[in-house]
This record gives C-alpha cells, sequence and structure tokens, in this order.
C-alpha cells in the first residue's frame, strides 16, 4: 500500500463515499495503559472516540491523533461532553445484537449473567446456558470472513485467524471466566450494547487533550526526536500493509523517549513466544493481541 493505510478511507467498505465516524465508543480497556504508563509522561494516542484519551488526560498530557476528519471530530465533540453516538462498529454489533433471540438468549438470561460477579460461575452459565450449538453455529456463520466480506474491505479481513468466530468465542470465554461481570463495563457493552464507563472527566482534565488530524506515523515523523513516553495504538496495523508498519515503528522510534512504552492491539492471534501480551487482561475481550513492550 505504498506505506499508507486503509483507515485513510474513513470507511470500513471499499466502497467510494463520504468518511464515516467509525466508533461511537472504543473497545480497548484504558486499564491496560494506566498500569503501563509512568504517570506524569506525555502520551500519543489514536482518538478514535476519545474514550482513551479521556481515561488517560487526568495523569498525561495527551496528543490524541486521527486521519479520519469525521472520527475526530467527534472525538472532539465526545471530549466536550457530548453523548456518545452510534458508529458503524456499532451498527453491525447491533444488527449481531438483533439476532440472539434466535440462539435463545432473552433479555432475562443475559441480565442475570451480567449480574454475576464470580468468574467461576459466570464460566458455568457462559457454558451451560449461552454458548449453545444454536449459538455456535450462527455466530460462527456470522464472523466467517465470507459473511464480513458485505461490511469491510480486504485490507481489515486479512490478518484475521481460521474460524474467527471460534477464535472470538474463546477469547469471550477466556474473558468471563477472568473478569467480574457486574464491575465490567464493556461486559455489558459486548451483550447489552450499553454505555461503558466513558463519562468525560472534568474540563480542567480534558484541557491537557491535544487533537491533530494526521495519520500516525506522518506526524510522529515530523515531531521532534524524544517527544513521548508512552504510545497506544489502538489496532490500526490491522488495515496496513508490511511497509507502513515498518515506516511507523521507525517513527515511534524517532519521536520515543527513553524507556517509552507502546501499547498495540490486534484482532488477529499472537504468534508464538509473544511476549507482553495483555489480551487476557483487557476487560473487553476481544483482543487476540494487546501487546505492551519498551521501544528500547
Amino acid at each position: 500500500m505504498n506505506g499508507q493505510t486503509a483507515w485513510q478511507a474513513g470507511r470500513f467498505d471499499a466502497r467510494t463515499g463520504p468518511k464515516r465516524v467509525l466508533f461511537g465508543r472504543m473497545y480497548e480497556d484504558p486499564a491496560i495503559e494506566r498500569a503501563v504508563f509512568r504517570p506524569g509522561g506525555r502520551v500519543f494516542c489514536i482518538a478514535s472516540a476519545g474514550c482513551t484519551a479521556l481515561h488517560l488526560c487526568d495523569r498525561h498530557e495527551v496528543v490524541a491523533c486521527d486521519i479520519n476528519p469525521t472520527q475526530l471530530a467527534y472525538a472532539e465533540r465526545r471530549i466536550a461532553g457530548a453523548p456518545v453516538e452510534v458508529g458503524t462498529a456499532e451498527r453491525v454489533m447491533g444488527f449481531g445484537r438483533g439476532l440472539m433471540p434466535l440462539a435463545g438468549w432473552t433479555r432475562d438470561m443475559l441480565e442475570a449473567f451480567l449480574a454475576l460477579a464470580d468468574p467461576d460461575e459466570q464460566a458455568t452459565f457462559w457454558r451451560d446456558r449461552l454458548d449453545t450449538w444454536r449459538f455456535r453455529t450462527g455466530f460462527g456463520a456470522m464472523m466467517s470472513i465470507a459473511a464480513l466480506r458485505a461490511v469491510y474491505a480486504p485490507e481489515f479481513l486479512h490478518f484475521l485467524p481460521r474460524r474467527f468466530g471460534d477464535v472470538l468465542r474463546s477469547r469471550m470465554a477466556r474473558g468471563f471466566a477472568r473478569h467480574p461481570n457486574a464491575s465490567n463495563p464493556y461486559a455489558r457493552v459486548l451483550l447489552h450494547g450499553g454505555a461503558a464507563d466513558d463519562a468525560p472527566p472534568p474540563a480542567a482534565a480534558a484541557a491537557n487533550i491535544q487533537l491533530i488530524l494526521a495519520d500516525a506515523a506522518s506526524y510522529l515523523e515530523a515531531c521532534p526526536r524524544g517527544s513521548f513516553d508512552g504510545f497506544t495504538l489502538s489496532n490500526i496495523l490491522d488495515g496496513a500493509g508490511r511497509e507502513y508498519g515498518a515506516r511507523l515503528e521507525r517513527a515511534l522510534r524517532h519521536a520515543a523517549r527513553k524507556d517509552a512504552v507502546i501499547v498495540m492491539r490486534s484482532f488477529g492471534e499472537p504468534s508464538d513466544g509473544l511476549d507482553g501480551n495483555l489480551a487476557a487482561h483487557d476487560r473487553s475481550m476481544l483482543w487476540g493481541i494487546v501487546h505492551a513492550r519498551r521501544l528500547d
């Protein structure tokens, strides 16, 4: 892709047309970043829906960057206190939730599950009452690469593992067996579509966020050397070729201060021996890779 990225289209599909709000909220647990970033440092993040920037700005100076002007304008509204809007990702997930009754999932059943606080009990509930053959069959078909091609351009699919529905179900089972549902806002977001705990902080903290319209590599290449203590880049390489990935790595090393930490997510599966993969710790439960590492 000549060192560029599919995200610049501002759409998930391969059609031409106006750029869209892709994410009404972020499906990333900022507790990961809060744990690995040194308090008080300067942090670079992908703006997306603004959630991560909002969760970091009370203890960091945050530069939030996005290549999609429509998404960045939405992040600006969210940081200013506007309510969550429905993006393309939420529409796709909402379609899937609309099929839940076909799998035998009722509203009362989901409410009972989401009220649980014992991961062992949750694991049993998931196995016995939710992860049924009807759910497995329907979810597998909906998450197949063939079905996803109706919504996503090829650049957003090539890295996904085979039988992605089965892989995603295993990630959900892992998460429900680890994180108490009652205190996990991302469990409700995933199954119910409710809002996560992403309310904007006081205006004084939000003033620590600077919004930038650019692609990450271009912006970081132009920064003074040693500008940032931390980087959280969402899953921007899910949709970028190797050339862009190599370019981004060089830009990160240019912009990193000593002992800088980077967090990168991916829907792909980790390679053998990947150190620092915190995917199991991310309460949103969707990721195969949440890779935290020092750039040096």
